[in-house]
C-alpha cells in the first residue's frame, strides 16, 4: 500500500485535527510494524484534540493510545508477520505515532501477544480502560477487600463501566456513582446494585472523617470525590485512584490513614512494568474477563468518525467504551 490513513493533530499553520494520508516511512522509528485493525476512543485521546490539552509532547502526532493489529514486518524474533498483538500506553498516541492510523511502527518491548482466547476487537473494546480498571480490581483484591460495598465513581465511563462489570462479576457489592440519570438502566445492566447521584456524595465536608460506608471503590474522577472517599472510606478500606475529571487538586487530612488506616493506591497503566502488563491482559482473557463487555464497547466507528466523537467525549456525552475500525 503506497499511502494510509490517520488521524492527526498538528499546529502548523493552526491547530487542526483531521484526516491525513502518510506512507509508511512517514512512521516513526520501531521494530515492529502492525497492520492496525482495530483502536479505541479514550478521554485523553479527546483532550489531545484540544491546543490546551497538554497531552501531546510534540507536533504532528497520529492520536491513539491504544491499538491491535496484526504483525507485518518485525526486526525481533519475539514478533513475526502474522503475529496478533496489540499496544496500549507508553508514549503511543503522545510523543510517538498512535493507533489511530491503518498502520503503525512501535518498539518490540511496548508490543504484548494477543492473549489467547481474546479476539483484536475484544481487545480494544478493553484497551486502555480495560487495563486500567484491571488494575484497580487486582489493587484492590490485594489489599484484602473482600466484603462490603464498593463505589465505582465516573460509572459510566470506560474504566468506571468495565470496573462495575469485573467487580460485580466476582461478587462484590457494587455501586455505582453518576451524574447522568438517563445511564441509570445501563449501569444496573452491568451489575449495579444501587446508582448514586452527585448530591448523595457532594456534600462539603464539615469534618475529617464521616460516618464509614465503603470496603473499597475505584475514582476516575479526583477532585471533590476523591475527598469524600477518603472521608468515608470503612476502616482498613482501600481507594484505587485512576483519574482526574473532577479536578487534580486534593485537600485531606492525615486522618483517613492514621486512624482508619485506609489507603490510596495509586493506578498507572501507561508505564505499567512489561510482566506484570502481560499478567493482567492475560487475566483479561480470563478470570478477569467482563461479561457484559460488548455491552459496554456496543459501538464501532471508522477513522473519518473520529473528530465528532472525539468532541462528544470531552462535551461528557459518552457512555462506555467506542472502538475504532482501523484497516482498509
Amino acid at each position: 500500500m503506497d499511502q494510509f490513513q490517520a488521524l492527526v493533530v498538528d499546529t502548523h499553520p493552526a491547530f487542526s485535527v483531521s484526516i491525513h494520508k502518510l506512507r509508511l516511512e512517514d512512521l516513526p522509528a520501531g521494530d515492529v510494524v502492525i497492520q492496525v485493525a482495530y483502536s479505541s476512543v479514550n478521554y485523553k485521546d479527546a483532550l489531545a484534540t484540544r491546543a490546551d490539552g497538554q497531552v501531546v509532547k510534540k507536533y504532528p502526532m497520529v492520536l491513539g493510545i491504544d491499538l491491535a493489529g496484526v504483525v507485518v514486518t518485525s526486526s525481533t524474533p519475539k514478533f513475526h508477520p502474522g503475529d496478533e498483538v496489540l499496544v496500549t500506553g507508553y508514549d503511543l498516541g503522545i510523543a510517538h505515532f498512535g493507533g489511530f492510523s491503518e498502520f503503525a511502527r512501535v518498539p518490540a518491548d511496548w508490543v504484548i501477544p494477543l492473549p489467547h482466547g481474546m479476539e483484536l476487537l475484544d481487545a480494544m473494546r478493553l484497551g486502555t480502560a480495560g487495563l486500567t480498571a484491571a488494575l484497580a480490581v487486582d489493587a484492590l483484591e490485594s489489599h484484602h477487600i473482600s466484603s462490603g460495598p464498593v463505589l465505582i465513581t465516573g460509572a459510566t465511563g470506560g474504566v468506571g463501566s468495565l470496573a462495575l462489570n469485573i467487580l460485580a462479576d466476582r461478587g462484590y457489592e457494587v455501586i455505582a456513582n453518576t451524574r447522568k440519570a438517563h445511564a441509570h438502566a445501563y449501569l444496573y445492566d452491568l451489575g449495579a446494585k444501587r446508582v448514586l447521584l452527585p448530591i448523595e456524595t457532594g456534600a462539603t465536608a464539615t469534618r475529617a472523617l464521616d460516618h464509614q460506608q465503603w470496603a473499597g471503590a475505584v475514582d476516575s474522577v479526583g477532585g471533590h470525590l476523591l475527598e469524600y472517599l477518603l472521608r468515608t472510606t470503612r476502616y482498613r478500606g482501600a481507594i484505587a485512584a485512576c483519574g482526574m475529571s473532577g479536578g487534580t487538586h486534593l485537600s485531606t487530612t492525615v486522618f483517613p490513614f492514621i486512624l482508619r488506616g485506609v489507603s490510596l493506591l495509586g493506578i498507572d497503566s501507561v508505564l505499567c512494568p512489561y510482566n506484570h502488563r502481560m499478567r493482567l491482559w492475560q487475566r483479561l482473557a480470563s478470570d478477569l474477563r467482563p461479561s457484559q463487555l460488548s455491552r459496554v464497547a456496543d459501538r464501532i466507528v471508522d477513522l473519518h468518525d473520529l473528530p465528532l466523537i472525539l468532541r462528544r467525549l470531552l462535551q461528557g456525552d459518552n457512555i462506555g467504551r467506542v472502538v475504532v475500525r482501523c484497516a482498509p
